[in-house]
């Protein structure tokens, strides 16, 4: 629990860097304008084609069409649930546009100045990048699909979104955390080793999609939270097994350039 406290006490302090700050904030500008204009002209169909649904379940129907305070409770019921389900279609467009575009500006912006010392060992690859975020979503758009009918239950709504942006969210932003900085075996142990830790980051940064303003970066914000928590954790293995980290020469070495020293095994 504290990496990932630390972590996100890091991505706040990075928040505030106009070079990064910028890339936290248009990817969710894009995704709420798409989103929004989708929502306008699909609100009726959507609510009439659910409702159209839950009349059509036999005794349910029979309860609906027989009460008007039933009706109307489960009318505000369905209209509940569309809002609900457009906060993860918008997170889950934001956190593609932030895994394929900005989180990798921003990862070369917050390495340099706070993980300056780790080589970079590429384990992983842009290309792979997408592949792996086009995979995750599959996935999550397939079973998140499936359980649409459960989230007319009580409670379900709320949970389930949270259960499967926070799998999503490890399965993108961890691999795009180190692809850079990683070995290929690195890049696979870690997210293994610490899957609990990143579903928990993962789903604890989503709830951020849930809050007015701050859910336009929530998707970045996350991103960002798994690039200190997954660089900080490399970082701890590679000194746990001996292997010192890249130290930058001093100020004015090298006409005042600060340049990277060449990876050194501890004795």
């Amino acid at each position: 629990m504290q990496s990932i406290f630390i972590a996100i006490g890091r991505s706040m302090r990075s928040f505030v860097r106009l070079d990064v700050f910028g890339h936290l904030i248009w990817p969710g500008i894009v995704s709420a304008l798409l989103w929004v204009t989708v929502a306008v002209f699909s609100w009726s169909i959507a609510v009439g084609s659910i409702m159209g649904y839950i009349e059509g379940l036999g005794w349910v129907g029979d309860r609906i069409g027989a009460s008007v305070w039933v009706a109307s409770i489960v009318l505000l019921l369905v209209k509940l649930l569309v809002v609900l389900a457009f906060v993860p279609l918008f997170y889950v467009t934001t956190a593609v546009l932030v895994a394929t575009i900005a989180l990798p500006l921003m990862l070369d912006r917050v390495a340099r100045r706070d993980y300056a010392d780790l080589e970079q060992r590429r384990g992983g690859s842009n290309t792979g990048s997408i592949g792996n975020t086009l995979a995750s979503l599959l996935w999550f758009v397939l079973v998140m699909t499936a359980s649409l009918p459960l989230w007319l239950i009580p409670g379900v709504a709320l949970v389930a979104p949270v259960l499967g942006m926070g799998w999503l969210n490890q399965r993108i932003f961890g691999y795009d955390a180190l692809m850079r900085h990683a070995d290929q075996d690195e890049l696979v142990r870690l997210r293994r080793e610490l899957r609990p830790q990143m579903l928990l980051l993962g789903g604890g940064t989503f709830l951020l999609a849930y809050v007015p303003v701050a859910n336009i970066i929530a998707p970045a914000f996350s991103g960002l939270s798994f690039v200190h928590f997954m660089l900080e954790a490399l970082r701890r293995e590679r000194h746990e097994h001996g292997v010192s980290m890249l130290d930058p020469e001093p100020d004015g070495a090298s006409g005042g350039k600060t340049a990277s020293t060449a990876m050194r095994i501890e004795s």
